[in-house]
């Protein structure tokens, strides 16, 4: 893996970005910024997993007048998500929010672009330049052909040049496509041109397993690299679960931890019991834990602690027994019962002994 590029720090909400910061999780909310009940369960899941900036859709003047409230609410930094109308980026500012997501050539003339950059400066709030495949300006496509990364990279720097030009150097930017070898393409052309702080992604990235496919494939690419310093896995589903991937491809990655690691076995001929039941049993019971450690999850007695040794603690299961193993060591059987039950034990026993060591 190359070192990751150095790039400038930014802070959103009190949560560093680029620069010496770790990589860090972001998603977004699928609710309606309108309705800040549903919206605050959101928000509150998603921090839960790990989310550590989110963003809202404002569409209109209803959703931003919900969000000084949704903002004294919030335990992670909010970025409202402005299209068009520099007044809704205004309004956000004002409500307190913590960031905009925003392209300052297409709200209108210089005046508006000053006002924008005027209240973000007085508010501290940095601004990500966003441009996907479909929001390249027609003169651009012409001149490149369609939306090349090189036409999206002079996109996005057409609208940096507008803040620059104003004296605001507080800027994230994000290059995406639903392609992605264009997606990579776009970053690696963006990191060598600037070293303002860049948020990856695949964009309209597809359903949970396409998506996630995609996603780690084009992320991990760029992260291997170097490049990225906020991520956000896109998914047509739950965006909790745009968090739980995006955490397990930086564990993949040795780039950060969170919660346990958890390995299984793909399951044979040989398999005598409900393994992948019990493998998601084991999941699901440990998705509140942040502790990281390694847990193992295998289809065989006999091989199955020597195979995975290196877990910190893991369960075997054979036709009528199950062992609980600690570092490919046995150090107790199951007979009969609910293998999942009986193993949540160990581990809760497991979490109490690390707990009291630290």
């Amino acid at each position: 893996m190359k070192p990751r590029k150095r790039t400038r720090s930014l802070d959103i909400g009190g949560v560093g970005v680029g620069g010496d910061n770790p990589v860090r999780v972001q998603s977004m909310c699928n609710t309606d910024t309108r309705d800040p009940e549903s919206t605050l369960v959101q928000i509150h899941q998603l921090a839960e997993a790990g989310c550590e900036i989110v963003r809202l859709a404002v569409p209109d003047e209803a959703a931003a007048a919900q969000l000084k409230g949704i903002r004294n609410e919030s335990p992670v930094p909010l970025v409202a998500d402005i299209h068009f109308d520099y007044r809704l980026a205004l309004a956000s500012l004002e409500a307190g929010i913590d960031a905009l997501r925003i392209n300052p050539g297409n709200i209108g003339g210089p005046a508006k672009v000053d006002a924008v950059v005027d209240a973000a400066k007085a508010a501290g709030a940095p601004i990500r330049i966003g441009v996907n495949s479909g929001s390249v300006e027609k003169d651009m496509l012409k001149r490149y052909g369609g939306p090349t990364p090189e036409a999206m990279v002079e996109s996005a720097l057409t609208h940096v040049r507008l803040l620059e030009k104003r004296g605001f150097q507080d800027i994230k930017i994000s290059l995406k496509s639903s392609n992605v070898p264009h997606t990579i393409a776009c970053y690696e052309l963006m990191s060598e041109k600037v070293d303002y702080p860049l948020h990856i992604g695949v964009t309209e990235a597809g359903t949970l397993v396409r998506g996630t496919a995609k996603s780690a494939a084009g992320l991990g690419i760029l992260l291997w690299e170097g490049i990225g310093d906020t991520v956000r896995v896109s998914l047509t589903h739950d965006p909790v679960r745009e968090v739980e991937v995006a955490w397990e491809l930086l564990r993949a990655l040795g780039l950060r931890e969170r919660g346990p690691e958890i390995i299984s076995c793909p399951t044979c001929g040989r398999t005598e019991i409900d393994l992948i039941g019990l493998a998601e049993e084991v999941e699901r019971c440990l998705r509140p834990v942040t502790l990281p450690f390694k847990v193992a999850v295998m289809g065989c007695v006999v091989n199955g602690p020597g195979e995975a040794k290196e877990a910190d603690i893991g369960i075997a299961g054979g036709r009528g027994l199950g062992v609980v193993f600690r570092k490919g060591e046995v150090v107790r059987k199951i007979r009969g019962g609910n293998l999942a039950e009986e193993f949540m034990k160990d581990v809760q026993k497991f979490l109490a002994e690390r707990e009291g060591e630290s």
